[in-house]
């Protein structure tokens, strides 16, 4: 099956700094909030809340966040109301981009997002301007926990996946959105520990970027990463690590 985008490493490498640092605590109290306004409280009967939830407590979140997040989201208690968007654009070696924010004020968000863009070397687009070059597929991030490709192919196909990738001690599937919550389910149900599952912008073809251009791409990326608003970042660009200083 197909190779990964370099991006993917990077990012991976970057949220585990951002885990410790409590960053992607937020992300994921933001991700619940949302998951619970919209489709109740009951993890049970909200297929989004319960991944958000479990994707919570394989980060180590303390259950007391999780709940506590529930029920701001539910007005048990009192807290900030979240909207969803997202944002296109183009960054440095015209890479696409894809931000997906969670935002209480979407003028600041938007402003600063373009900013970010214009610092970086990239403009932000028009809504549609780059998202057709992606396709949202679910994706369910393992490690390989002495499995071989051929054992985890057998689960997955069977499930309605699509594609198997590995890097390092991680297998990384993608499946269609309708297959997604049966791949996860498969692999849960063979005692396997699911890192992350989500759903993501999955480019249908990547530019190569290298050198000067693959250090500005990464530190534009890096930048929407940062902001407080962003959930996710999602480019079309296959980041050459060799050609890095």
């Amino acid at each position: 099956m197909s190779g990964h985008s370099k991006w993917a490493t990077t990012k991976r490498k970057k949220a585990a700094i951002d885990s410790k640092r409590g960053k992607m605590f937020t992300k994921l109290i933001k991700e619940i909030t949302i998951a619970a306004r919209e489709g109740g409280g009951d993890p049970n009967g909200n297929p989004r809340l319960r991944l958000a939830v479990d994707n919570a407590k394989s980060a180590n979140m303390p259950q007391d966040n999780i709940e506590r997040a529930i029920k701001k989201a539910t007005g048990e208690l009192e807290g900030a109301t979240y909207v969803e968007l997202t944002y296109e654009g183009y960054g440095p070696a015209g890479v696409a981009i894809l931000v997906e924010v969670a935002t209480d004020n979407k003028n600041r968000t938007v402003a600063e997002v373009r900013h970010l863009f214009s610092r970086g070397g990239g403009n932000l687009g028009e809504s549609g301007s780059v998202a057709w070059m992606f396709d949202k597929k679910g994706v369910v991030t393992f490690p390989k926990q002495g499995k071989s490709e051929d054992e985890i192919m057998e689960i997955i196909l069977e499930a309605g996946a699509e594609d198997l990738q590995t890097e390092d001690e991680l297998y990384i599937v993608q499946a269609p959105i309708e297959a997604f919550e049966s791949v996860r389910k498969a692999l849960l149900e063979k005692g396997l520990t699911v890192e992350n599952a989500s759903l993501q912008w999955i480019a249908k073809n990547s530019i190569g970027v290298s050198g000067e251009d693959a250090e500005k791409v990464i530190k534009l990326l890096e930048s929407l990463e940062d902001s407080d608003d962003v959930q996710n970042v999602f480019s079309n660009a296959d980041i050459d690590e060799s050609s890095l200083s």
